[in-house]
C-alpha cells in the first residue's frame, strides 16, 4: 500500500517535491511512500513526511482519494496539516521541494497526480 500526504501551508500552497528515484518526466509529486506492515494509513504518511522533509504533521480525516488498478499497488492520499517543524530534505530521496499554487505547477507531474492537486487547490 502506498500513501501520500496533501501538505497545505498558510498560504493555500501545496508542497511537492522532486523526487530523486522518480522517472523525470513525472519527477514532481507528494510527499510519500510504501506504508510498512501492520503500520496504519495515516502513521504511514506523517513517517513518509517526516523522513523525506523533517516536517512533522497531522494527518486529518479520512482519505481525500483511493487509486486502485494498479498492478501491485493500492494508493491513498490524506491531507496533512504542519505541526511542528522546518523543512530539511532527504538527500537520498529528495532533489528539491517547492510550495505550489493552482498557476505554478511544475510540468513534470504525474497526468493522473494533477487533477488530484488541482482540484485541491481550487475547491
Amino acid at each position: 500500500m502506498y500513501a501520500a500526504g496533501i501538505v497545505r501551508d498558510e498560504r493555500g500552497r501545496i508542497l511537492l517535491l522532486r523526487h530523486r528515484l522518480w522517472p523525470e518526466y513525472r519527477a514532481w509529486g507528494l510527499p510519500g511512500g510504501y506504508v510498512n506492515a501492520g503500520e496504519r494509513l495515516e502513521d504511514g504518511v506523517a513517517r513518509e513526511i517526516r523522513e523525506e522533509t523533517s516536517l512533522e504533521v497531522e494527518v486529518e480525516g479520512t482519505p481525500l482519494r483511493v487509486a486502485s488498478g494498479f498492478r501491485h499497488r493500492v494508493e491513498a492520499y490524506y491531507e496533512a496539516r504542519v505541526t511542528s517543524g522546518r523543512l530539511v530534505l532527504d538527500p537520498a530521496e529528495i532533489l528539491e521541494a517547492r510550495w505550489c499554487g493552482p498557476d505554478d505547477l511544475p510540468a513534470e507531474i504525474s497526468a493522473r497526480l494533477r487533477p488530484l492537486i488541482v482540484g485541491f487547490l481550487r475547491p
